[in-house]
């Protein structure tokens, strides 16, 4: 008469490193599903950041000097003028399409960049780097002088290579050009006098 052994049968240790194994295996799997899935209820990076104000110092930006920031997926222009290229401004008022930037100011220009520069200080430049015409993005020829594509005369500003249209150093389009309307200015202000917020003008 055979014994029957009493208690819960023996595992062999081999399948039970291999059970052991095996669900340790399949919980990181779990977890490394779901959290991609989970993440997705999650609004991402890029889209916390759209349309969010962006500040920039501009302390160190000389004269003459340009800097471009991304707000909204476009590029912001800030550029330092001379108090000598502030003053040429009206100089070119017969020759722009929209000198004084009444066209679409909602979309255009806001109350506080209706003026000759096109600014809050008329030494500082901003302005969307994008063409009216078709969205190209103009190129800097900021100095002044007889250039390739550019009159004799020319002054300084910016040209779009797609098409031609030519902005002066306000960001306001000449006559005669495939461009419509000025350069955009965005809504902005400054936090000091060296911080620009981009995106926001709630005290202008």
């Amino acid at each position: 008469m055979s014994e029957t052994p009493v208690g819960a049968p023996r595992i062999d240790s081999s399948k039970r490193t291999w059970l052991i194994a095996s669900g340790c295996a399949g919980a990181v799997g779990g977890v490394a599903t779901a959290i991609p899935f989970v993440s997705t209820f999650q609004p991402s990076e890029k889209a916390k950041a759209a349309g969010a104000p962006v500040e920039v110092d501009i302390a160190s930006l000389k004269v003459g000097e340009k800097i471009t920031v991304e707000w909204r997926g476009k590029p912001v222009w800030i550029l330092r003028r001379s108090p000598e290229q502030v003053a040429l401004l009206p100089k070119h008022d017969a020759q722009l399409a929209d000198p004084q930037s009444k066209r679409h100011p909602d979309e255009f220009t806001p109350v506080y960049a209706q003026n000759e520069g096109r600014s809050i200080k008329p030494e500082v430049l901003v302005v969307v780097g994008i063409c009216t015409h078709l969205g190209c993005s103009p190129v800097d020829r900021l100095q002044s002088g007889p250039q390739p594509s550019l009159p004799a005369d020319w002054e300084g500003g910016f040209l779009c290579p797609c098409h031609g249209s030519t902005f002066d150093l306000a960001g306001r389009v000449y006559k005669n050009k495939p461009a419509p309307d000025n350069l955009p200015v965005p809504p902005h202000m400054y936090l000091s006098d060296t911080r620009l917020l981009i995106g926001e003008d709630k005290k202008a």
